[in-house]
């Protein structure tokens, strides 16, 4: 969770009423839960435009009260995690190629970074300029970070995208993951990345390019990523789909309200059992038109809370 001073939910507030695209800086005490939401009527089409009091956010029941709102297209840090296994290898320069149409489709101040894996993270961006938003840099990173060899390990990978887009200039934060879903080298269990995307502001997009002799290929825990993050998997039946696909979530992203609210009535856990029970929160988000028109609306599902804490206290 992002951890604010109650003065500066408000000042967040005033800042995002006055000029959308200010980014905020944030400080520690409260916890923001950051909801990404598309509204979407029943043809499929996006409904923009709509004001801060047409949605109502709930938490385990309990009503809650939008602190922050944006309907925008505010920029957005992007992490783009590629399987570099093996199994990549027939698919590298379709994967490159839709990796740079995806990021022309995207809005130009948005900033990205990119993790190829294998068995091992590989990270091309400098520590001194993680992010880019310059084409040739990004295609760059790209050609260096998708190796074509050797194993997986999305679980580590995953947990490692999850880290670096904190570090981000923005609150609005994206992962979107090219992978089969199969893991044979990751040290971090499927148990823990799943709780690490539970406690994140993430939305991740999964794409399963999964080869049907594969065995160890894992599309549900691709599907699960994007269910519990309000995010969409898709599973391609050719690459070739792979470049469509990817302008989906370019436009999905663009298209996205961002809101956030600082729970209220939140009870500490007696023991380590009930706080990893109580810690995960149900969300639900609901939009109401004034002409009634009927909506569909996706965000996450829940959220963990004090994720940290839970996790310490269980080792």
């Amino acid at each position: 969770m992002i951890r604010l001073t109650s003065a500066l939910v408000l000042a967040l507030v005033a800042t995002h009423s006055s000029s959308a695209q200010e980014q905020a800086h944030f400080s520690s005490e409260s916890e923001l839960v950051v909801l990404h939401v598309a509204v979407r009527d029943k043809r499929g089409g996006y409904i923009g435009g709509l004001a801060q009091d047409a949605f109502r956010v709930s938490e385990n029941k309990h009503p809650q009260t939008i602190s922050f709102f944006n309907n925008q297209d505010a920029p957005v840090t992007v992490g783009l995690l590629i399987d570099s296994s093996g199994s990549m290898s027939p698919n590298r320069d379709m994967v490159i190629a839709a990796s740079m149409a995806f990021s022309k489709a995207m809005n130009p101040q948005d900033e990205f970074f990119v993790l190829g894996f294998n068995e091992s993270l590989h990270a091309p961006l400098p520590p001194h300029a993680p992010f880019t938003h310059q084409e040739p840099i990004l295609r760059i990173a790209l050609v260096q970070a998708i190796k074509a060899r050797g194993q997986t390990a999305i679980y580590n990978a995953v947990t490692a995208g999850l880290d670096y887009v904190k570090k981000g200039s923005f609150e609005r934060q994206v992962l979107v993951v090219v992978s089969d879903g199969g893991d044979n080298a990751s040290a971090v269990t499927r148990e823990q990345v799943i709780a690490s995307a539970q406690a994140s502001n993430a939305v991740i997009y999964t794409i399963a390019l999964v080869d049907p002799m594969d065995q160890e290929a894992d599309p549900g825990f691709l599907k699960q990523l994007s269910e519990l993050t309000g995010g969409v998997a898709f599973r391609p039946r050719t690459i070739a789909e792979v470049e469509g696909i990817l302008q989906r979530v370019a436009r999905d992203i663009r298209n996205m309200y961002t809101l956030g609210y600082v729970p209220s009535s939140v009870e500490p856990a007696k023991s380590t059992k009930q706080a990893t029970k109580e810690a995960l929160r149900r969300v639900a988000v609901d939009v109401r038109l004034p002409t009634g028109q009927k909506v569909a609306v996706r965000t996450r599902r829940a959220y963990l809370a004090g994720a940290d804490e839970v996790q310490s206290n269980g080792r």
